[in-house]
């Protein structure tokens, strides 16, 4: 053994024979491995179908007790519109959990763009050999939600995993990631009738009073009872301050008049990351609106959506897991990430 700590980071959904090819050359150069569970707290969706918990138990189903002694699982959120803070949060998890004068290894290829995090931390070693065979956990989850037998989505799996997600199966939650997969399917269906890959545009609203923000529950798939921001698509025929000022009012029956809502966008900022949406690629335009403190107004839930309400800010945290795509990375992020007026230029804010 070469170190004292290999970290390996990763998403595991699920846990794959290449991942524990992975794991198990980390073991031959380091007395422990720190596993980092990334996407930590993401909402369920087709691309993060299982928590944090549920990704330990389905790996340590896949370890021997031996290996199990020596693996540490230390969660990982996302954070999408800042890479200093996602590597910050990296740094500081390792930190804390090594011990003085540990040694450190990063485990880890150049897969993908997605390898890029690799470069960013220069103070660890590296270990940048491929495994044996490469393996994609998307077409395995895919037949798996898609209610393909085991014999398809369970044969490049360990199996202690495979046996997890067999007994996985018979819980509601499948149920819903199931309908889920097959709804983001026949989308996917659709829209590779377009002669190219589209690119649509949204608009999302982010109205904050008396320290509370403005939310609906979702009644359509995909996201079927997830909390989202009020928003929704742009009609050909509008632009985005139309667009957001309809969709707001549609799905919440905000009874606030149009120039106060205008005079109270205090910031615009664009989300983009090219995964925040399963559906495929879509840009969201959100619009900060910040109403002067006082009784919160009357809402209702309205087109597309079970029930529109005030979250408190304080409780938006500790209902992380609970937001719809990238919706509270967009709450967390609009009050710090500078403008985008329509004009290109950029007001500081």
């Amino acid at each position: 053994m070469t170190h004292d700590v290999a970290v390996l980071i990763g998403r595991f959904q699920p846990f794959h024979a290449g991942h524990l090819l992975q794991v198990q050359a980390a073991l031959a150069k380091a007395r422990r491995l720190f596993l980092l569970l990334g996407s930590h707290r993401s909402s369920p969706n087709t691309r993060n179908p299982w928590s944090s918990a549920e990704r330990q138990q389905m790996i340590s189903a896949a370890l021997s007790a031996q290996q199990s002694d020596r693996v540490t699982f230390i969660p990982l959120r996302d954070h999408l519109y800042s890479d200093n803070r996602w590597i910050k949060e990296v740094q500081h998890k390792v930190a804390h959990a090594c011990r003085p004068g540990d040694r450190v290894l990063l485990m880890g290829y150049h897969k993908d763009a997605s390898s890029s995090y690799l470069n960013v931390f220069p103070q660890w070693d590296r270990h940048g050999e491929a495994p044996a065979f490469i393996l994609d956990a998307t077409p395995i989850r895919h037949a798996y939600f898609l209610g393909e037998p085991p014999e398809v989505w369970g044969k490049d799996l360990p199996a202690g995993v495979k046996t997890w997600l067999e007994a996985y199966q018979h819980t509601e939650r499948y149920r819903w990631l199931a309908a889920e997969a097959a709804y983001i399917s026949q989308y996917r269906k659709l829209a590779s009738l377009a002669p190219h890959p589209p690119t649509l545009v949204s608009t999302d609203a982010v109205v904050i009073q008396s320290d509370h923000v403005l939310v609906v529950r979702r009644r359509l798939r995909p996201g079927l009872g997830l909390i989202a921001l009020p928003g929704g698509f742009l009609r050909p025929n509008e632009d985005l301050l139309e667009g957001m000022l309809r969709e707001l009012r549609e799905e919440t029956g905000l009874k606030v008049p149009k120039p106060v809502l205008e005079g109270s966008i205090t910031n615009r900022a664009v989300f983009d990351a090219p995964g925040r949406s399963q559906r495929g690629r879509i840009i969201s335009h959100a619009s900060l609106i910040q109403l002067k403190p006082g009784p919160l107004p009357h809402v209702h839930g309205g087109t597309g959506v079970e029930q529109a309400f005030w979250l408190p800010l304080s409780e938006a945290s500790s209902q992380e897991e609970a937001f719809f795509e990238d919706h509270f990375h967009i709450i967390q992020h609009i009050f710090t990430r500078p403008s985008t007026p329509p004009d290109g230029d950029s007001d500081g804010l």
